[in-house]
């Protein structure tokens, strides 16, 4: 009888992998980002409007400005979500489906993709600049990377400043994708090289079917 046991490979273990940890920074990030220059946006030619003062009370009074960049608010915190979500997903599946980390990995890729464009429609939106790669303030960003036992704290000095707070988000999310795309490449090496559970289920079957038969 086959050992489905013996056929399943650890699995899990997403807390440990860069890749997670460094999604989950954009994460805690993007939502203190969103709390305090998306969802809290204010319409500075109309402070006074009892339009905008109400909409804290009754949301179905919001201005049309205020429902859009709410709107934006949401679908960013769920871009960053995904990144994050998607490679623990990934992670758990690997067990009995490489094909299934493969593509929720992907999907994570996909959504870190998703958030840096909006980081970047929101810089060229509210007419602030997009650090270029020798600013020495995204220079200054990246090199953060190498601190240890990073989180949110470690760049939480840039959310003084929408300009600064974006770049730095922006600087993150591209270290997040060169991870991703370093455990993809891994990944579809492994797959090719080894196949999935599926695969090995099938070449398990196989020579327990051949000793089978040498038996009689």
């Amino acid at each position: 009888m086959t050992n489905i046991t013996n056929l399943i490979p650890p699995h899990g273990g997403y807390r440990k992998l860069l890749s997670y940890q460094s999604a989950t920074m954009v994460y805690d990030f993007t939502v203190e980002f969103c709390k305090w220059y998306v969802e809290n946006w204010t319409d500075k030619t109309n402070k006074t409007d009892e339009t905008n003062r109400t909409y804290k009370t009754d949301k179905t009074k919001r201005p049309p400005r205020r429902q859009y960049w709410s709107r934006m608010s949401d679908q960013i915190i769920q871009a960053a979500r995904s990144g994050r979500q998607n490679i623990a997903e990934g992670s758990q599946a690997s067990g009995t489906s490489k094909k299934t980390e493969l593509k929720l990995v992907g999907v994570a890729r996909a959504s870190q993709a998703e958030l840096l464009e909006d980081y970047e429609d929101f810089l060229r939106q509210k007419g602030l600049k997009l650090w270029s790669k020798i600013e020495p303030r995204a220079k200054v960003a990246r090199e953060l990377a190498y601190k240890s036992n990073r989180t949110y704290e470690t760049y939480k000095s840039y959310m003084s400043d929408p300009e600064d707070a974006a770049n730095c988000a922006i600087c993150l999310i591209n270290q997040t994708n060169y991870l991703l795309d370093r455990q993809l490449t891994a990944l579809e090496k492994s797959f090719l090289e080894e196949g999935g559970f599926t695969e090995k289920l099938y070449k398990s079957r196989s020579e327990q079917r051949k000793k089978q038969a040498g038996n009689w």
